[in-house]
C-alpha cells in the first residue's frame, strides 16, 4: 500500500523504509517484497535512484488474489502438524474454516490495489510513513 501511495510521482521506497513505517520485521517485509517482485506486482531496482515501485499491473491487481498468493494454500487452523487434532479426520469445523477463509478472500476480489489507495485512504497511509524518503521523481514530499 505504501508503494502505491509513494509511487504516485515516480518515488521509490526501500524494503527497510516500509518495514520501519509499518513497524514490521525487515526480514518479513523482505520476504513479502521478494514474492511481490516474483508476481510482477512491484519492480525492484538496485543502486542510485533504485528502490521499489509498484507496477501498473500491480495497481490493477485484485486484493483478494494478492492475499491468496501471499498466504498460499493452507488452512486457517492447523489441524495436522506435530500434534495433530484427534478429530481432524471427522471434523465439520475444518471445512467451515476453509469456506470462511475463501469467503474472506472472495469479499476482497472485487477491490484492486488502486481502489484502496485513493483518498481518504491515501491520507491515512501517508501518516504511516515517518521514514519515507523518496529517491527521485519530485521535490521530496510524498503526496503531491
Amino acid at each position: 500500500m505504501l508503494l502505491a501511495v509513494g509511487d504516485r510521482d515516480g518515488d521509490r521506497m526501500t524494503a527497510g523504509a516500509i518495514a520501519t513505517s509499518v513497524n514490521a520485521s525487515p526480514s518479513h517485509v523482505a520476504k513479502i517484497v521478494s514474492r511481490l517482485v516474483e508476481l510482477e506486482v512491484i519492480a525492484s531496482r538496485r543502486g542510485r535512484g533504485g528502490g521499489l515501485r509498484i507496477t501498473d499491473a500491480g495497481r490493477q491487481q485484485s486484493v483478494g488474489l494478492l492475499l491468496r498468493e501471499l498466504e498460499g494454500p493452507g488452512e486457517a487452523v492447523e489441524c495436522e502438524g506435530d500434534q495433530p487434532c484427534p478429530l481432524s479426520g471427522n471434523c465439520r469445523l475444518r471445512r467451515a474454516f476453509a469456506e470462511a477463509r475463501e469467503a474472506f478472500f472472495g469479499t476482497l476480489d472485487a477491490l484492486t490495489v488502486n481502489d484502496i489507495v485513493h483518498s481518504p485512504t491515501r491520507q491515512v497511509l501517508l501518516t504511516l510513513e515517518p521514514s519515507f524518503t523518496p529517491t527521485g521523481g519530485n521535490d521530496g514530499h510524498p503526496g503531491h
